[in-house]
């Protein structure tokens, strides 16, 4: 066998062999926790990634992480909503593991804006809209109801009668007149106005008058 061969081989193994020694002696475990920088709250589910590199983690939902990496590897660190983090794994330690606590900062994300119509066109929107019907709810038909049952009672109770009308509208008129600048007297605490109450009820005047 050749001699030179030989010797090729036995170099190359030992190169790769002291490479070898060299990339364990670089190997770090890089560990640590992703927390918010307003509230220290863990960020979850942040990814991981080490530049020029095929590698990376994701944190769990605590924001933990560990991966292993080299001496002077930069890390980058991504979230939605946050800013991306970047650190340089130091190489002057002499401990094969390394922790770190990652601070991100909240990144306000503008969406462009997207405008949502029911309808294909503007024009088809504009036409159904001003030609449809809405229909009354049961509320709105319940107090229809009632208003018209009660001025069916009051027209039944109180006909109306042109003078009875004018007589209480200039009696309303003169009392506040009269009591202009100083508080008008309630008139259920007035004992006349009890006293003409309990007549008229006496007399039956408040006796309901049935339809013939």
């Amino acid at each position: 066998m050749p001699l030179r061969p030989v010797i090729f081989v036995i170099i190359t193994v030992s190169a790769l062999y002291l490479q070898a020694q060299v990339s364990d002696d670089e190997l770090v475990q890089f560990s640590g926790v992703v927390v918010t920088a307003d509230s220290l709250h863990p960020v979850p589910f942040t990814n991981i990634y080490l530049r020029n590199t095929w590698r990376g983690t994701v944190a769990d939902y605590f924001g933990y992480f560990s991966i292993v990496a080299r001496k002077n590897d930069t890390v980058e660190f991504s979230a939605m909503g946050f800013k991306k983090g970047v650190f340089v794994i130091p190489d002057t330690i002499t401990a094969r593991r390394y922790s770190l606590i990652q601070v991100m900062t909240a990144d306000t994300v503008l969406l462009p804006q997207t405008v949502i119509y029911p309808w294909p066109t503007k024009e088809q929107f504009r036409d159904a809209f001003l030609n449809f019907d809405v229909p009354d709810d049961d509320l709105v038909r319940a107090q229809r109801n009632i208003d018209m049952a009660e001025l069916r009672s009051w027209d039944q109770e109180y006909p109306a009668d042109p003078g009875l009308n004018y007589k209480y509208s200039m009696k309303g008129y003169t009392d506040r007149l009269y009591y202009i600048g100083q508080l008008q007297p309630i008139t259920i605490l007035n004992p006349f106005a009890w006293a003409q109450f309990i007549k008229a009820w006496r007399e039956g005047k408040f006796k309901r008058q049935e339809n013939q």
